[in-house]
């Protein structure tokens, strides 16, 4: 009897393992052409819609009835690299690199307009008396009266007690409660070089240290005294129809006494630009009078966001997001039902029996080909769609570069993951139509709803971002949101309930179930 030797395969080893899937699922890919060309069509209108709406997008502004429309002022920049607001009255005199400044507030008062018409001081007396939550009025050392220079300041406030805040975004509670005659609050700044820190006292014996700031690069001698400052007055509404938003300049007056350190004479000066939400220089002011200061002021000391007078986003550059992500959506559901509809599925099976492992290989290959190819159409959209929304005299946000690079690749991500999705959506009901509308109905029409100004309230519109997987959208925000600034946080205003990584792991999460229940079908089914 002869031995007979085993059948070796001529081919590679590992020639019928993952790698093997890969390759043939790529192939399928790029021999249809009308997948490569609707992937193609997808990130085109990406490009398209974003270069639009840079070159649509237009700002101008006119600083008197005389002078020529100019480009949208952009706000003033902070320590950090972010867009401030930077307005309010300054009652200041020098401090040196080392001492203090201390005072008793008596009362917090304000007025504020319903509209943005009032203008002159002289127009006070159609305001309507009330303090805005975040009007303030206290003490402030900054490093000079230049607009955005860095600053520590303690302060009362008309709803959120005392607060010690530095260089815009920063800001820590001290005492609760409302300053009056009957309650007032002690405050203290105390100056060591480059670090400042913050007290408050209810009685001005016993003191509490509220926070520590360091400002690098303070002068010698430094701004220091009292100020005033408040946002202005704004209320929201919306209805089926849209949304409307009414609201008007704001004064905030505090009171001080037994003011005590710092050295020379005090000056009185309204820090402000021209395009400021604040009531002029002549509505503002403070006297003295037995050593009691009244200080009157308008504006605010805070981040800025997106909200300046014109300020565009980078993420407004990527409007077409949404409807490339529909294109590749269809792409990614056509990848595998093709297949059922015309029994290849069959022929697929019989190549590679672990039928997850197909599955596997379709999501890999779909996810790697959108990823680079949206990473290309967003590279390309976001310059392009900068460069026309300045040219256009639009103010951009200023980023990080790693804000920056998160949004790009990001939304490359984001397109990836939705492909996934479609795959196994497309593998679960293995009909086309059926398929590309549970995704869209997940994905886009969340969306659409929660940015869509009066569709559903607040609370609707948050829910939808935050459960279902148009959160994925998240990975797009560039602007944070802060509690010691009230602002319409609402998708519609570009901002997330979740943090952007967040948010995509919701997307993911929704992805990676349906991937575990197309393996768990595919694996029952007859095909």
């Amino acid at each position: 009897m002869t031995a007979l030797a085993p059948y070796r395969s001529p081919g590679p080893a590992g020639s019928d393992g993952f790698g093997s899937l890969i390759r043939a699922e790529w192939t399928k890919f790029r021999t249809v052409r009308g997948w490569v060309i609707g992937l193609l069509v997808g990130l085109l209108l990406i490009v398209g819609l974003g270069v639009l709406t840079g070159a649509n997008s237009v700002c101008s502004f006119q600083q008197g009835p005389n002078n020529p429309s100019q480009g949208c002022p952009a706000p003033p920049t902070g320590p950090g690299g972010e867009w401030v607001s930077d307005s309010f009255y300054f009652v200041h005199q020098g401090l040196g690199p080392s001492g203090s400044l201390t005072t008793r507030v008596t009362s917090l008062t304000g007025l504020y307009a319903t509209h943005p018409g009032v203008s002159a001081a002289g127009a006070l007396t159609g305001m309507n008396p009330g303090v805005q939550p975040w009007a303030k009025a206290g003490i402030i050392v900054k490093a000079s009266t230049t607009q955005g220079s860095a600053y520590a300041a303690i302060m009362v406030t008309g709803s959120h007690g005392v607060r010690m805040q530095w260089d815009y975004v920063n800001d820590t509670p001290g005492l609760a409660g409302q300053v009056s005659a009957a309650s007032p609050r002690w405050l203290r700044l105390t100056r060591s070089g480059d670090v400042i820190r913050g007290y408050d006292s209810a009685d001005g014996t016993h003191w509490t240290l509220v926070g520590t700031a360091t400002l690098a690069g303070l002068p010698s001698t430094t701004a220091a005294g009292l100020f005033a400052a408040t946002p202005g007055y704004s209320k929201n509404s919306a209805s089926l129809g849209g949304a409307s938003s009414t609201g008007g300049p704001a004064l905030a007056t505090g009171t001080f006494d037994d003011v005590r350190g710092g050295s020379g004479q005090w000056t009185g000066q309204a820090i402000q630009g021209p395009a400021d939400n604040a009531l002029p220089a002549s509505a503002q002011g403070y006297r003295e009078a037995a050593g009691t200061f009244t200080v009157t002021g308008s504006g605010d000391i805070a981040p800025a966001g997106g909200s300046g007078p014109g300020g565009s986003t980078v993420e407004q550059t990527l409007t077409g997001t949404f409807v490339g992500l529909i294109v590749v959506v269809v792409v990614g559901v056509m990848f595998v039902t093709a297949e059922y509809r015309r029994g290849l599925i069959r022929i697929t099976y019989a190549a590679s029996p672990r039928r997850g492992r197909v599955l596997a290989a379709k999501a890999v290959v779909l996810a790697a080909v959108t990823f680079a190819a949206g990473l290309v159409a967003v590279a390309v959209t976001v310059p392009l769609a900068e460069h026309l929304l300045k040219e256009n005299g639009n103010p951009i946000l200023p980023l990080s570069a790693l804000t920056q690079a998160r949004i790009l690749v990001g939304t490359a991500a984001l397109l990836a993951v939705a492909a996934v999705l479609a795959v196994a959506v497309g593998m679960l009901l293995r009909r086309s139509a059926g398929a590309v509308t549970v995704v869209i109905a997940a994905i886009v029409l969340p969306y659409l709803l929660a940015i869509l100004p009066g569709v559903l309230p607040a609370a609707g519109e948050d829910w939808l971002a935050r459960v279902t997987p148009a959160a994925g959208f998240a990975i797009q925000q560039s602007v944070p949101s802060y509690p010691q600034v009230d602002g319409a946080y609402r998708l519609a205003n570009g901002y997330f309930p979740l943090a952007p990584w967040a948010g995509f792991a919701v997307l993911c999460a929704w992805t990676a179930a349906a991937m575990a229940l197309a393996v768990y079908m595919v694996h029952r089914r007859d095909v």
